[in-house]
């Protein structure tokens, strides 16, 4: 964990509710995790978590990631869609949502325009999880970052429920879970 001074003002999300917000320049934050091209900060003076973009490192005095668009140059797009979904993570755990076994579904659909749809069931570790907003709209917005797609959509589903069995056997690395 980094305690930092926000360098410009920059665009954030509140966790969990999912709301956009607007983080002034001189604001003191916390980074608490890093992953996935997102930065999660613990914001004092808002009582609150907050994620804000890979794009936006500057503002915390960090170098920004290259834009999400240049990795992706034709190819297989499914495997471009679960490439995507691995660079999203609860805010609270260290394993991306795919190898927690929260994915339970994706489908692609051509649309007339010649770009694509993509659906995705997922779900979460507790029902009572109050990350879930700020997770699908993390979700959606990386998905939309893939040329090939013009529309992304999350629903959240409870059938069958997540148990720590589904975690893959890196996620369960990562953990230090056997």
């Amino acid at each position: 964990m980094e305690t930092v001074e926000l360098l410009r003002e920059c665009e954030a999300v509140q966790i969990p509710a999912g709301h956009k917000v607007m983080l002034e320049k001189g604001i003191q934050v916390t980074i608490t995790q890093s992953l996935g091209g997102t930065y999660t900060l613990q914001v004092p003076a808002l009582s609150g978590l907050f994620r804000i973009a890979g794009k936006d490192a500057d503002a915390l005095g960090k170098t920004p990631e290259a834009a999400a668009e240049t990795a992706f140059s034709g190819g297989d797009l499914e495997a471009m869609v679960w490439d995507q979904l691995k660079t999203c993570f609860d805010p609270e755990i260290p394993v991306n949502i795919v190898d927690l076994g929260l994915v339970y579904g994706m489908e692609i659909a051509p649309q007339g325009d010649g770009s694509n749809r993509v659906d995705i069931k997922m779900t979460l570790t507790a029902q009572g999880c109050g990350m879930g907003a700020s997770i699908a709209i993390d979700a959606k917005q990386k998905l939309l970052t893939i040329p090939a797609i013009s529309e992304a959509n999350v629903d959240l589903v409870w059938d069958p429920p997540w148990n720590p069995q589904m975690i893959s056997s890196e996620g369960k690395e990562r953990l230090g879970i056997d």
